[in-house]
């Protein structure tokens, strides 16, 4: 069968290649055209466009690159037409995947969404479009079967989340030979600074983050340097003897590493899931900052604290987001009960997501919307 798969980010990319080796070990027929990255690619999607041709961050990001995107929206129509798939799978990437999904079921074309927008968090009235266009929705997090099922009455398909295959999958490298390959002091214990994946995250967060670093002399501070990010761009934070980059290999890192300082987002629960105690840290542009704390209903920002329903990590947002703030939080989690007691939640966590399978599970789910299609 054929299978159209949207993804705009790079942990779409992530989760996009993972079902794309579910779907072509399920359907040994199955030809797959995507948007997405080089993992989805590697996979064996046949790439159409790369997210870093499409990633906007923020409301200001998104009024300025309007006439790209809406560039990008009619080109992906007329692919979709053309290749004629049996099923269009999109994955997170609401604002844009959204209006595909509309123009898509007009056209019936059968529509499957795989990891849910965050309507629980924001814009909750995109229900609406998602029980109109979507015929099947498969999520990650434990609380969106209850929000879609019993407060909107929409049936949905809790599957798992895919970090727990993806993270689980990895092969394990050992201390010292990580530490030798990358130049890394084979004593000081690892700080890992995931500052964010896209150019405006991480010139807002980096700086702040690599602040902290002359009051803890005995860590040694290592940037996860993104994968869409080359070198250049992060030269110039690359200024400290303590200060290391690490590119391409933010799981390895992880692994290893002592504590973290996060960028809200999918970081916070991967970092979680490798047991790494971390403060979560989170500052947009003024204006942006402004709009969304008028339309995000959440207690939390963190996906942590958000499946746990309680404060595990620290969150330090916008204003409180400084040096003192960030280096006080910071000493919590490398010593005393603050450390344990993430431990200890951590476990909690991996408990409530369920076990492996998740990408397994969406694409027989998957497999199956597209059969019903065809029969």
């Amino acid at each position: 069968m054929k299978y159209y798969i949207i993804a705009g980010e790079a942990s779409g990319d992530l989760h996009g290649s993972n079902l794309i080796k579910a779907l072509k070990k399920k359907d040994s027929y199955a030809d797959i055209r995507c948007w997405g990255g080089d993992l989805m690619k590697a996979a064996g999607g046949n790439l159409v466009k790369h997210y870093k041709e499409m990633a906007f961050m923020g409301f200001l990001e998104v009024i300025t690159n309007i006439n790209q995107i809406f560039k990008n929206i009619a080109f992906c129509k007329e692919d979709i037409s053309e290749f004629n798939p049996d099923v269009i799978v999109f994955i997170d990437y609401s604002g844009f995947n959204l209006r595909i999904a509309s123009w898509a079921k007009k056209n019936q074309f059968k529509t499957n969404y795989y990891i849910s927008p965050q309507i629980w968090a924001s814009r909750e009235g995109r229900i609406h479009k998602i029980k109109r266009d979507i015929d099947a929705m498969h999520v990650i997090l434990p609380f969106e079967k209850e929000f879609y099922e019993k407060k909107h009455l929409y049936p949905v398909n809790f599957v798992g989340h895919p970090l727990i295959d993806a993270i689980g999958d990895i092969p394990r490298t050992s201390d010292k030979s990580f530490r030798e390959a990358h130049n890394l002091d084979l004593q000081k214990p690892i700080i890992a600074l995931l500052p964010g994946s896209r150019k405006q995250e991480v010139q807002k967060m980096l700086t702040l983050m690599l602040s902290v670093t002359p009051s803890f002399p005995k860590f040694q501070f290592v940037i996860a340097g993104a994968p869409s990010l080359d070198l250049e761009f992060y030269r110039p934070f690359l200024k400290s003897s303590q200060v290391r980059l690490i590119s391409n290999k933010t799981y390895d890192l992880l692994s290893l590493s002592y504590a973290a300082l996060v960028t809200s987002g999918t970081a916070t629960l991967e970092t979680a899931l490798f047991k790494v105690p971390q403060v979560v840290c989170y500052r947009a542009n003024w204006i942006s900052y402004q709009i969304a704390k008028r339309i995000i209903t959440l207690k939390f920002i963190s996906l942590v604290n958000l499946i746990m329903d309680k404060e595990v990590v620290k969150e330090l947002i916008q204003g409180d987001l400084n040096t003192k703030n960030l280096r006080k939080e910071l000493d919590k989690i490398l010593h005393g009960p603050e450390r344990k007691r993430q431990f200890e939640a951590y476990y909690e966590l991996e408990k409530k997501l369920g076990g492996k399978g998740a990408s397994e599970n969406a694409a027989s789910l998957i497999i199956q919307s597209a059969q019903e299609k065809n029969s």
